[in-house]
């Protein structure tokens, strides 16, 4: 969805066209996997990071238009809230000491924004979830400019055709109403890209479903919306329910949500998940390119395939494909969402390496975990792990249902996670870094979302803040941590 659209208005003719036009993207996607012709043999891995943009206070401040502009990069750009910018890292190969170079660039992409950010009297913050948030923040009113989310907001809204309901019931229960998708914008995450071969597909996707939930739950950092304390991470369900396009009649129905974990394992590849998005999900934007891919294709050249990547770009799976061309040839991509931003630079990439090093091992294990596990366990460990965060509970195949999360991690997922990443041939020094923090976090029980907990309540009940200034005092020590930018669990909890 960060293509920029002109339209924002349309037709009957408009949506047959493009529904068209979709299925003759698919024809195409069909065809170029049967003649061979998707690029093969490169292991590229890319990162992508949504941030928030606040006041000293640590309130959100909707300038990403004026900061974009005094930045002047084309690695960074708005993001659907005013409050929100996203960034993107050049892509490179998963080998060797990759992952310290991603540290790098990340540390100078933040650091060159909060510079930039500081001109505005803002600051540029990583978390999933900003504590502070109010009902007002995430009204249309602060709906960025640009005319894609403009058009999202309304289609989405026009699919559901009433106000969006919100209840999210956690430590505390959560009920809003929204007349704007804006409290998507709530939600803060780091992406991860990794190419694949076509054959190679399903595994790799099967695998990184499995994972997502331990992913979740050694990562979690958004226990707070709205002044409530709800999931440790609360992006899951926040993010779910806010672009839901169902009533609740069709949600009963057993209509699928537009963000969506899916129902099976993959058995053929690529072309099934494409497949599902054109039967299941009706077109939010339906606007159609001249492109015509069929002719390219008899001419020897490789169609962009607009219609079909725009339809993918509105169906926000956990673990998404993504079609693309590059160099003249198509390739394809496995985009994991399920991370949030923060707490610091390192310990985003040591979620990365952790994800990264789980993959391989998953995929290419001899006795791959979704012949042994069905989808529907992968599908309650990733809700339990949102909800529960390090306290969660998973069932694991070969270690047994009820397995705590940290258990699983330390003596099962960690050594994989090595092994995976030996394989791909990441450095040993690398390896055990980032690693090591993975564990240290798990030994320790203190991810961000348990950090926010303790040092919140500590703020609240020990030195009786009310829930705004305990919110606000909490925002005040996360952002001078995370910029100082030691991990996580070495993090003090005072009162």
């Amino acid at each position: 969805m960060g293509r920029d659209i002109e339209t924002t208005e349309f037709t009957r003719e408009d949506r047959t066209k493009y529904r068209e036009k979709v299925k003759a993207c698919l024809a195409a996607i069909r065809e170029l996997m049967d003649t061979g012709r998707f690029e093969t043999g490169r292991r590229l891995i890319g990162v992508e990071m949504e941030v928030y943009l606040a006041d000293g206070d640590g309130q959100v401040t909707p300038i990403n238009a004026a900061l974009l502009e005094r930045m002047e990069s084309g690695d960074f750009q708005t993001e659907l809230a005013q409050f929100n910018i996203e960034f993107s890292l050049p892509p490179r190969r998963l080998i060797a000491d990759c992952f310290s170079h991603i540290e790098e660039e990340l540390r100078a992409s933040l650091d060159h924004a909060h510079a930039k950010a500081e001109t505005l009297d803002a600051q540029v913050m990583i978390i999933g979830i900003l504590p502070t948030l109010t009902d007002f923040d995430v009204t249309e009113q602060n709906l960025s400019t640009n005319p894609r989310y403009k058009a999202l907001n309304d289609m989405i809204l026009l699919a559901r055709g009433e106000d969006i309901l919100i209840r999210i019931e956690g430590d505390e229960t959560l009920e809003a109403v929204a007349n704007s998708i804006l409290f998507e914008a709530a939600c803060t995450s780091m992406q991860l890209h990794l190419q694949v071969d076509p054959h190679d597909f399903a595994r790799y996707w099967n695998a990184a479903q499995a994972l997502s939930a331990p992913l979740v739950a050694v990562a979690a950092n958004s226990p707070f919306f709205l002044g409530k304390q709800l999931h440790h991470e609360t992006r899951i369900a926040l993010f779910e329910q806010a672009t839901d396009t169902r009533t609740e009649e069709l949600a009963q129905q057993g209509v699928r949500p537009r963000v969506w974990f899916g129902e099976k394992w993959l058995r053929e590849g690529i072309f099934e998940l494409f497949d599902e998005n054109v039967r299941y999900f009706p077109a939010l934007l339906p606007i159609c390119d001249q492109e015509d891919p069929q002719a390219l294709l008899r001419a020897g050249d490789i169609p962009h395939l607009p219609e079909l990547t725009l339809h993918n770009g509105t169906i926000y799976r956990w673990n998404r494909p993504v079609y693309e061309v590059a160099r003249g040839r198509p390739h394809m991509r496995i985009e994991n969402r399920v991370l949030p931003a923060g707490p610091t630079v390192i310990d985003s990439v040591a979620n990365t390496a952790l994800y990264y090093g789980l993959l391989n091992a998953l995929a290419n294990a001899e006795q791959p975990v979704w012949e042994h596990m069905s989808f529907e366990s992968a599908q309650d460990n990733f809700f339990c792990a949102a909800r529960y965060g390090l306290h969660a509970t998973f069932y694991w195949p070969r270690v047994g249902a009820k397995v705590p999360a940290s258990e699983l991690l330390l003596r099962h997922l960690l050594p994989l996670a090595r092994e995976g990443l030996r394989d791909w041939q990441v450095d040993e020094a690398e390896i055990d870094r980032y690693l090591g923090i993975i564990e240290e976090r798990t030994l320790s029980g203190r991810n961000g979302a348990v950090w926010q907990i303790e040092t919140y309540r500590a703020l609240h009940e020990q030195h009786d803040l009310d829930r705004p200034d305990a919110a606000r005092e909490l925002v005040r020590r996360y952002a001078q941590l995370s910029q100082k930018g030691e991990p996580v669990h070495t993090w003090p909890v005072e009162g």
